[in-house]
């Protein structure tokens, strides 16, 4: 099972990134897909996840309205505008049954918003 993450780097608040997640090794479409954050210091927070089908997704309050998650054949996106400081964390990619649970995860991608 491999999930890789990228698309991570630095950006000035207010901008834009595209967090790309490559699946491979699993039943992709059989799994829910979420995207975790982890800042220093804080508890790991659940950004999105996507349904299997793809119909259904569902977002933290923080990041409603700004963030938008996708997914295609063995691939999910996270799609972030409007990048505040305050979403600087290692992003990471995980697939589950469910998605408060994942089985898998990825490695992690840097976001970094800073002027």
């Amino acid at each position: 099972v491999q999930l890789v993450e990228s698309g991570g780097g630095l950006v000035q608040p207010g901008g834009s990134l595209r967090l790309s997640c490559a699946a491979s090794g699993f039943a992709f479409r059989w799994y829910y897909m979420s995207w975790y954050r982890q800042a220093p210091e804080k508890e790991r927070e659940l950004v999105a996840y996507i349904s299997k089908s793809g119909d259904s997704t569902n977002y933290a309050d923080s990041v409603k309205g700004r963030f938008t998650i996708s997914r295609d054949n063995a691939t999910v996106y996270l799609h972030m505008n409007s990048l505040k400081p305050e979403d600087t964390a290692l992003y990471h990619c995980s697939a589950g049954a469910n998605p408060y649970n994942p089985n898998y995860w990825g490695q992690g991608t840097q976001v970094t918003v800073s002027s």
